[in-house]
């Protein structure tokens, strides 16, 4: 198992920032605010990168097959 518990806490913190920045565009498309609605768009960008940077192996990663 990859021992990385910091970077799964990480990766579910991103995953509540993307939901923000779901929040956060329907917010500017029920107001008509076109900035809103970008500054959404790169939350939830951002948040998926590190979500996905966050949950992928690393080349230092200790990694034990238990099978």
């Amino acid at each position: 198992m990859v021992r990385a518990e910091w970077r799964i806490a990480l990766a579910a913190l991103a995953t509540f920032a993307a939901l923000a920045g779901v929040a956060i565009c329907i917010q500017g498309l029920l107001f008509d605010l076109t900035r809103v609605i970008w500054l959404g768009i790169g939350i939830i960008a951002a948040a998926v990168v590190a979500l996905v940077v966050m949950l992928n192996l690393w080349p230092n990663d200790d990694w034990h097959d238990d099978w």
